[in-house]
């Protein structure tokens, strides 16, 4: 396969709201059955061990027209709960047996709720994630949760996981995240060899296709990407934060790199590689992922933050770990997450000179040339006057 029809293929899943193909794999497996989970982080191994399914859900982006998901919520919320619940009711997750709703922000707990009203016949469950700064109890407690899953997905499946099964689920996504690390440490050092509107396809198209087919995808793009010759453009390397949860339409990630920017970093579908190292096979599958959660796990606004000043530090990590020249705040209009952290992360990077600009879009945004000129602007004056 080359690396084009890879790309389509991401392309494919990006844009069916339907789920064809997650329907179509249900259909041809034993077990037939799927899991959904919102964003931002769910422990898709136990979905895997348990023969399920995982499927991510991220609303109708600028696909859908809001009619019926409006009567739901009011209008000073971000946009990704009406769009979710207008694909509910036109029946587009009628295939899955349960959805977890992770713990990142008000919004999210209170769609879990709506969907037990909507959906009282699948299963649905409000993942805690922990929120503590001590490791060896929030891990305790996290080590609990997983277990619940463990033993509730396995009752939906009719095949409970057990340890081997989750070691070996747990192997599988261990590789996925080594391909993720590896795809993201050569875009954010040559990102004219990977386009960043690429790169999130295919993270999209992982939060929906079966790991093992992932696995499989990403090897053969990385492969291609060494291949072939792509001009160097004369573009400013920057850092996109606070687009975790509710994602931007692909013609705005597209247009703020044809404005002029490298996009070298992000923390677009975070979840997918929010555990930045290989979860241990050894002892305890449970434990090890419990553990892993605390000690090595990527920082994101919906996570309890211990350190004080660790906000302020945030920002100017990020920018020296991949070379970038300036930041781009991104965070969808009224996601509080995102919006609460942004006056700290922004102070953090002003007081370290590193250029910012600003800037909140909505799943469904659907006009482009403010951003377009924004983030031109912005390439322009790094390269005049860099950090001055």
């Amino acid at each position: 396969m080359t690396r084009s029809q890879i790309v389509d293929w991401a392309l494919s899943l990006y844009e069916d709201l339907d789920f064809y193909q997650a329907r179509q794999w249900a259909s041809e497996t034993p077990s037939g059955k799927a899991v959904g989970h919102l964003p931002v982080y769910a422990p898709r191994e136990v979905i895997h061990a348990s023969k399920m399914l995982p499927v991510g859900i991220y609303g109708g982006g600028d696909q859908v027209e809001i009619i019926r998901g409006d009567a739901f919520y009011q209008s000073y919320i971000c946009h990704i709960p009406r769009s979710v619940v207008e694909l509910c009711q036109a029946g587009n997750f009628d295939f899955l047996s349960g959805v977890l709703f992770p713990s990142t922000c008000d919004v999210i707990r209170n769609l879990s709720g709506m969907w037990q009203l909507l959906k009282p016949e699948q299963y649905v469950r409000y993942v805690d994630l922990p929120q503590i700064g001590d490791p060896q109890l929030g891990s305790k407690f996290w080590g609990q949760e997983i277990r619940t899953l463990v033993r509730d997905l396995g009752e939906i499946s009719g095949s409970p996981a057990n340890e081997d099964q989750l070691r070996e689920s747990v192997a599988l996504f261990n590789e996925s995240r080594q391909l993720i690390r590896a795809l993201y440490e050569k875009r954010s050092k040559e990102p004219w060899r990977i386009p960043t509107e690429e790169l999130y396809l295919l993270m999209r198209a992982g939060e929906i296709a079966p790991v093992e087919i992932f696995n499989e995808k990403l090897r053969t793009y990385l492969a291609a990407a060494d291949e072939g010759d792509y001009p160097v453009k004369d573009r400013s390397r920057v850092v996109v934060a606070g687009a975790f949860c509710e994602q931007p339409p692909l013609g705005l990630i597209k247009t703020i790199e044809r404005a002029g920017c490298y996009i070298v970093d992000d923390d677009f579908l975070v979840g997918n590689r929010l555990l930045l190292s290989d979860v241990s096979l050894d002892g305890s599958v449970v434990d090890n992922l419990a553990r892993s959660f605390f000690s090595d796990s990527e920082k994101t606004s919906v996570l309890y933050e211990s350190d004080p000043e660790g906000k302020k530090k945030l920002m100017k990590a990020r920018v020296d770990a991949v070379n970038a020249d300036g930041i781009i705040f991104a965070a969808p209009s009224f996601c509080d997450p995102a919006l609460l952290d942004r006056p700290m992360l922004r102070k953090g990077a002003e007081e370290n000179n590193i250029p910012c600009i600003a800037f909140k879009y909505a799943e469904n945004t659907g006009q482009f040339q403010q951003f377009r000129e924004q983030a031109g602007t912005f390439s322009d004056s790094i390269k005049l006057w860099g950090g001055q």
